[in-house]
């Protein structure tokens, strides 16, 4: 792809959506890391699910680390694996108390050797939490980046280190959010709802959906718009019409009304 179509894309998902950011719960950069680390291998939904129960009663590494293994569990069972998340937030909460002084350290080396936590959730909180310019690649973008002909890459690393090398400066602290939200909503795996997608000519995807078949996407932005009606009940509510047509004298009344009214 060549640097100018690389940047357009760039340019409209960025006027599309001026300040993206996580759909992830959380006020503080320990609440991120947590809400992070969990949502590995499962939706957001599920992550705030357990956020809404766990943060009220303890968001701070001290406050976790108090409740221990089998005290935190329960709050996490809406999440996937939460035997082992329970187990890794313990230790992740106990060593930042005990190495970091009860702080999200700053370092990807840091952030690596905490439990649970690996070179994606340590490149999310460089970026959002100290602003540094990382691309953190999971599915969504390693899907979009390849589909799109952005970054081609066999492996997540790959993808990212291609995003890393050729984004524009100006779009890197927000391309993470913007290739994540795009393949969350549009560019989904099974059928893209390319038809509705603000890329589409700028993508070089070769077998794009066609509008005919859109009705077969689970794409989010394609279920908003609600499923097509039966013809039967397009066919009721033409006759519907047809039918309040013949009576203007009811609705003139009540525009009436209502213009007295005011």
């Amino acid at each position: 792809m060549n640097p100018a179509r690389r940047r357009a894309i760039f340019r409209r998902l960025q006027a599309a959506n001026p300040s993206p950011t996580t759909e992830l719960l959380h006020e503080t950069p320990f609440e991120l890391l947590v809400a992070v680390m969990l949502s590995a291998h499962t939706t957001d939904k599920s992550v705030n699910a357990a956020s809404r129960k766990l943060f009220p009663v303890a968001n701070t590494p001290a406050a976790i680390a108090k409740l221990g293994i089998e005290g935190v569990k329960p709050y996490l069972k809406t999440v996937g694996l939460y035997n082992t998340k329970a187990k890794n937030l313990i230790g992740l909460a106990q060593q930042i108390v005990e190495q970091h002084g009860g702080e999200v350290p700053d370092s990807r080396e840091a952030l690596e050797a905490l439990p649970g936590v690996g070179r994606k959730t340590a490149s999310i909180i460089l970026n959002m939490v100290f602003g540094q310019t990382e691309v953190a690649v999971d599915t969504h973008i390693f899907r979009v980046a390849n589909r799109t002909g952005l970054a081609p890459g066999k492996t997540p690393r790959a993808v990212e280190d291609e995003l890393v090398a050729t984004t524009p400066k100006e779009y890197m602290k927000d391309a993470h959010h913007w290739l994540l939200l795009h393949g969350r909503y549009v560019c989904v795996a099974r059928v893209p709802a390319c038809p509705k997608c603000i890329i589409a000519d700028l993508c070089e995807y070769p077998n794009k959906t066609p509008p005919k078949a859109l009705d077969k996407s689970d794409a989010p932005v394609v279920r908003k718009v609600g499923p097509r009606p039966p013809a039967d009940a397009k066919a009721a509510s033409g006759a519907k019409a047809a039918h309040d047509a013949r009576r203007p004298t009811n609705r003139k009344r009540k525009r009436a009304g209502v213009g007295k009214l005011i």
